[in-house]
């Protein structure tokens, strides 16, 4: 058993969800959901099938952001997980309620626009996610001021009123 890290590339501010299923429908299921959840939404999903050719199936909407998922998910090559890039505008919390609900998907392992690495195992059988690293480690507690920040930026950009 070998353990590495894949650092998942992207744009800085491109926000992606990484996660778990367990069947090659995940493709098309994603796909239906994120076009009927945010008309018009621009996306790139690539899936690692587990099973049969484990070919790197994927879809979207923008081909950009497909060819990104592509890339990350071939760097990743583990069973069964998918990542999910979205454009510009759209934030995992436009998405990620709905990607929870479809049947297959069995995990979710982040939804960021951190920068991110992925913790994999190698076994003689494949590879696995053991888990991410999602961001950065905390620098200290928030204080007044912090707090004023926090509450002012997300009616700034208008997730919350008043």
């Amino acid at each position: 058993m070998e353990l590495s890290l894949v650092q998942i590339e992207k744009p800085e501010m491109t926000n992606f969800i990484l996660g778990q299923s367990h069947f090659i429908k995940t493709v098309e299921d994603i796909h239906e959901a994120m076009v009927n959840t945010v008309p018009g939404i621009k996306f790139g999903l690539a899936f690692c099938e587990a099973s049969g050719k484990c070919l790197i199936r994927w879809t979207g909407t923008d081909t950009t952001l497909i060819e990104l998922a592509k890339q990350n998910a071939l760097a990743l090559s583990v069973g069964h997980c998918f990542i999910l890039f979205l454009g510009d505008g759209y934030y995992p919390i436009n998405v990620l309620n709905t990607i929870k609900t479809i049947p297959e998907v069995a995990r979710i392992f982040c939804a960021t626009a951190n920068p991110t690495q992925v913790i994999v195992v190698q076994t003689e059988q494949g590879r696995g996610i053991m888990g991410v690293v999602d961001g950065f480690a905390s620098k200290g507690i928030e204080g007044e001021e912090d707090i004023m920040w926090r509450k002012g930026f997300l009616r700034q950009i208008g997730y919350k009123l008043g």
